[in-house]
C-alpha cells in the first residue's frame, strides 16, 4: 500500500492541469480538462424497427437528459414521405434544440413486422404522428397529429424547442383517457 506524502496542482499549458502525487517509490501523473462544456449537439438515429432498438434510445435520452424526439411513420403513408425531409432537416441540418440544450430524433417505422405493440403502447393512431419522450415518459400533451402542423416549419420550429427546453425534465405526460379521446394531442 503506497501513502502519498505530498498532493499538487500544476498548470499544465492551455485549460490542462495535473494532479500529481509524491510518494515513496515514485512520483505519478494524471491529467484532467476545466474546460468550459461544449454546446449540446443534437443526435440522429437511424429507423427504429423494433422493441428493443425503441427502449435502448428511450434509455440513452433519459441518461443524456434530452427529449426523444419520435416521428412514427409507414411505408405505405404518402403524407410521412413530405414531413419527414422537414423534420429531419430542422433537426439536423439547422440544428434546432441545440441552443436549447439538444434532442434526439428517430422515426418508428410502424408497419416493421418487429416492432410488437409499440405503438397501441403509445396511442399512435395516425400517422405520421411526432411525439416526444422525456425521461422515457411519452409526452402525450404535447403529441403531434395535424398534418397542417407537421408540414409547418415555423411550428415544427417552436415545437422542437420547447420539447428540448425541457430537457428530460419531464412535466406533459398527459393521461391515457386524454390520449385515447383525442385529448392529449394537438
Amino acid at each position: 500500500m503506497r501513502v502519498a506524502s505530498v498532493f499538487g496542482l500544476c498548470r499544465n499549458g492551455g485549460t490542462n492541469y495535473q494532479l500529481w502525487t509524491k510518494s515513496r517509490p515514485r512520483a505519478q501523473a494524471r491529467s484532467f480538462a476545466v474546460s468550459a462544456a461544449s454546446r449540446a449537439r443534437n443526435r440522429i438515429f437511424n429507423s427504429v424497427r423494433n422493441i428493443e432498438e425503441f427502449e435502448s434510445l428511450l434509455l440513452l435520452s433519459a441518461t443524456n437528459r434530452t427529449a426523444l424526439i419520435t416521428l412514427w411513420t409507414a411505408s405505405w403513408c404518402p403524407s410521412c414521405k413530405v414531413v419527414t425531409p422537414i423534420i429531419k432537416d430542422l433537426i439536423e441540418g439547422d440544428g434546432i434544440g441545440e441552443k436549447e440544450g439538444g434532442v434526439s430524433y428517430v422515426e418508428v417505422e410502424v408497419d416493421s413486422p418487429t416492432i410488437g405493440d409499440l405503438p397501441m403502447r403509445y396511442i399512435i393512431t395516425s400517422m405520421p404522428t411526432l411525439m416526444a419522450f422525456s425521461r422515457q415518459e411519452a409526452q402525450l400533451q404535447t403529441k403531434v397529429t395535424s398534418i397542417d402542423e407537421l408540414k409547418d416549419a415555423e411550428f415544427l420550429r417552436l415545437w422542437i424547442e420547447d420539447e428540448a427546453r425541457r430537457g428530460g425534465a419531464g412535466g406533459a405526460g398527459g393521461s391515457l383517457f386524454g390520449g385515447l379521446f383525442g385529448l392529449g394531442s394537438r
